[in-house]
C-alpha cells in the first residue's frame, strides 16, 4: 500500500475505535471501466445505483454524507436509510467512508460505527480499474466476527455489481445481501 493509504487507514482506525485489537479485510477485483468512470460511480448517486443500491443521495465532500437504502421507494432522512460519512479522499484514487447511521434492524450499529471502508482505484490497462476495498477497525468478539463476515460478502457483492453494470450484465433485481440477521 502507498504511504497515503497507510496514513488514512491509521487515522481512521485510531479515531474509530478504542479497542486494543483491530482486524480487517481486503478484497480486490477488476472493474471493466476506466478509473474516472469508477470514481464517478463511488462519488455520485447514479454510481451507487450502478452498485445495486436503488436509492442513493450523495453529498460528496469531506464530511459529506452518502445516504442509501435498498428500497427503491425510500426518501431522504428516512430512519432506516444507511448513512456513510466521507472521512477522507484523494480525487480519482482513494475514498474512505465511515458509517454514521445504520438501519434500526441492523444488529451491531455501535460496533459498525467503529469501522471504516477504504476504496482504492488503480488503472488496469487502458480501459479497466483495479478496485480494492479494505475494511479496518474490526475488533474481537461475536459482533465484530459477524460484521467482518457480512462486509466481506457484501463488499464482494458490491464490487461484482459495479463490474456487471459496466459490462451491461447487471441483473434487473439483484439479490441484496442480508445484513439484518445476527447469529
Amino acid at each position: 500500500m502507498r504511504a497515503w493509504t497507510l496514513a488514512a487507514l491509521s487515522l481512521l482506525a485510531s479515531r474509530a475505535a478504542a479497542q486494543p485489537a483491530s482486524r480487517g479485510f481486503e478484497i480486490s477485483g477488476v472493474v471493466h471501466a476506466p478509473p474516472a468512470a469508477v470514481w464517478q460511480a463511488l462519488t455520485t448517486a447514479e454510481g451507487w445505483r450502478r452498485m445495486g443500491v436503488p436509492f442513493a443521495v450523495v453529498d460528496f465532500r469531506l464530511g459529506g454524507i452518502i445516504e442509501t437504502n435498498y428500497a427503491a421507494d425510500a426518501h431522504v432522512g428516512q430512519g432506516d436509510n444507511i448513512k456513510n460519512q466521507v472521512a477522507a479522499y484523494i480525487p480519482g484514487r482513494m475514498l474512505a467512508l465511515r458509517n454514521v447511521q445504520a438501519p434500526p434492524s441492523f444488529p451491531y450499529p455501535k460496533e459498525f460505527a467503529t469501522t471504516a471502508t477504504v476504496f482504492e482505484l488503480k488503472p488496469e490497462g487502458a480501459s479497466a480499474t483495479r478496485l480494492t476495498v479494505t475494511g479496518v477497525g474490526y475488533g474481537e468478539g461475536p459482533a465484530y466476527d459477524w460484521l467482518l463476515d457480512k462486509f466481506k460478502q457484501g463488499d464482494a457483492w458490491t464490487l461484482d455489481q459495479l463490474d456487471r453494470s459496466f459490462r451491461g450484465t447487471a441483473k434487473a433485481a439483484p439479490p441484496v445481501p442480508s445484513f439484518t440477521k445476527a447469529p
